[in-house]
């Protein structure tokens, strides 16, 4: 039941958040962005102008890259700053289910319809993992429930919908650590490892793969202490080790495996280039003069990243096309941008408190996860990015806010009334629980006047960051 309420719920957020996007794109202006805006491939067909209308809005800002990777490959130099899966997943939906639209609509529309289906399955996928994990890990269904249903109105909504990798590394992030709580460790690999192939920070989740077995090996070793046989406890004991040994040394190799793969496929691409600009569209070369983009050329010397001791082209992209790196956003023009991730921040320090405080161990590696993850957002990256950074790679936010909601709001803490045995005194109740409406998240909404002031205060971040998202980014109007 509880799984069929989070899919009907996070179903509904989709078609409202497609909906209300095509609303307040036609009706705000564009802003004159200075974003990448390559040139269109083809002439539009019969479709394209309706399908621009109603989906034109999940194209902006980043997206315009993934579109365009997606339709063209990679050529300039800061393409290589989206990893490869997100853009192959869309292509394959445009040729293949999308196909038989191809008479009424190019590649580009068929690839905007790619991003609008595809995003509402990945973020579907990402609820009931989400829904799973938190059921495993928190051995809470309240509290899984709960925190399912706010990730639904997640802050980072827009980049969920839009062209952007978030649902697919959400689905993957979250899928892949429930497989591996539930001791799947070589498919949790797998899934991991394919989260590295849609986002950089996928690295990270190295560290559960090396902590959890780890857990586990600890665990086998403390159950053998009763054992007196020396010789068996010690085959035993160079058994846990090597296998903890092998699955921590092959697991770091297959997570790190695709974005190492990718990281040489740029290397080789730039640094000993096979391409000629006669190969390449007019068009896109004097896009490429005229913004000062980087095209590979085989008549032109290497870029000076090539003869690093280390030529990591994701490491370069980042410092030079976006400027991150340690304290470089610690400028007083940022301040609003660090307004904007106060919340995500503020949550993810409640969480680290809280854990702090209360030491639940169930959740240490996450908090601990999400910690480092705010950590490097705030000091190293663009801190406005923060919010969906967190929203799509932890689950600790919503589950935070989960634990607040039940925490202290009186609406969640109403006592069922209790059930009896049959012939039982109606002195001695057999059961009284607390009482959890279907769906929690609606029946406060549909209460807000009686609302606890903690419950206003997150409800109301996720629904208004929900809802800016959709009418500031799809116009091309800076977010987060």
């Amino acid at each position: 039941m509880d799984v069929k309420t989070v899919l009907q719920f996070a179903a509904t957020t989709r078609g409202l958040s497609l909906l209300i996007q095509a609303l307040l794109n036609a009706a705000i202006p564009d802003h004159e962005a200075d974003a990448f805006t390559p040139p269109r491939a083809e002439e539009p067909r019969l479709l394209d102008p309706a399908v621009q209308w109603f989906l034109g809005g999940l194209s902006h800002w980043d997206a315009e890259h993934f579109l365009f990777i997606a339709e063209r490959g990679y050529l300039y130099e800061h393409n290589y700053a989206f990893f490869p899966l997100f853009p192959v997943i869309l292509r394959g939906l445009a040729e293949t289910i999308l196909q038989p639209l191809s008479g009424c609509l190019t590649l580009r529309g068929r690839l905007l319809l790619a991003v609008a289906l595809g995003n509402s399955a990945l973020f579907l996928l990402s609820v009931v993992a989400l829904y799973g994990l938190g059921r495993v890990v928190l051995q809470d269904r309240r509290l899984a429930l709960v925190s399912s249903l706010l990730y639904c109105l997640t802050p980072a909504n827009v980049f969920m919908t839009a062209g952007y990798s978030e649902s697919l590394f959400a689905a993957l992030t979250f899928g892949g650590l429930f497989l591996l709580e539930r001791g799947y460790t070589f498919r949790a690999c797998l899934a991991l490892s394919i989260a590295t192939a849609a986002r950089a920070n996928g690295l990270v989740n190295v560290g559960f793969l090396l902590y959890l077995p780890l857990q586990q090996a600890l665990s086998k070793i403390w159950g053998l202490r009763k054992d007196n046989n020396r010789h068996n406890k010690c085959l035993q004991y160079t058994w846990i080790v090597a296998r903890l040994l092998f699955t921590a040394a092959l697991g770091t190799a297959v997570i790190a495996f695709p974005f190492l793969v990718f990281q040489y496929y740029g290397y080789r691409v730039f640094c000993t280039p096979s391409l000629s600009l006669e190969q390449v569209s007019p068009a896109l070369i004097q896009l490429a003069e005229d913004k000062g983009y980087r095209v590979p050329d085989e008549n032109a010397p290497p870029p000076l990243w090539c003869l690093r001791p280390l030529p990591l082209l994701y490491s370069h992209i980042q410092d030079v096309y976006w400027d991150v790196g340690f304290l470089r956003y610690f400028q007083l023009k940022q301040i609003p941008n660090f307004l904007l991730a106060l919340p995500m921040a503020t949550l993810g320090m409640a969480a680290a408190y809280m854990y702090y405080r209360a030491n639940p161990t169930r959740v240490f590696l996450y908090v601990v996860h999400a910690t480092m993850l705010l950590g490097f957002g705030t000091f190293c990256m663009h801190v406005q990015v923060l919010t969906r950074f967190l929203s799509s790679s932890s689950p600790v936010p919503f589950w935070i806010s989960a634990h607040l909601l039940l925490l202290y709001e009186p609406l969640l803490q109403r006592r069922s009334p209790p059930t009896y045995n049959k012939g039982q005194q109606r002195g001695t109740p057999r059961t009284v629980f607390l009482y959890l409406p279907q769906n929690p998240i609606v029946h406060l909404l549909s209460r807000w006047k009686t609302c606890s002031i903690p419950t206003r205060w997150i409800l109301g971040y996720f629904i208004s960051y929900w809802l800016m998202g959709l009418a500031l980014h799809c116009n091309f109007l800076p977010w987060t």
